[in-house]
């Protein structure tokens, strides 16, 4: 089984609030730069109307890719604990 990684323009949701950024789990982002070698990415967050109210540095066990197709048979399911 292979794992997919994290790409440019994905969807992705918080599995954690960040109070300090006024961010809560469940909020929904889009990956829009791949940082240290993917080992952090910089997800954008914006309203209903496009302006983004928040752009920050996050680590992948931060947040959660959304799928809008059948997951691959080959995906590796990730467990996220907060």
């Amino acid at each position: 089984m292979t794992k997919n990684p994290v790409k440019l323009l994905d969807v992705v949701a918080l599995t954690v609030n960040l109070p300090e950024y006024n961010l809560w789990r469940g909020q929904v982002g889009t990956v829009v730069e791949i940082l240290a070698g993917g080992e952090a990415f910089e997800v954008e967050f914006s309203d209903r109307d496009g302006p983004t109210y928040e752009s920050i540095g996050l680590h992948p066990e931060h947040f959660m890719v959304l799928r809008f197709e059948p997951a691959s048979p080959d995906l590796t399911p990730e467990i996220v604990t907060a």
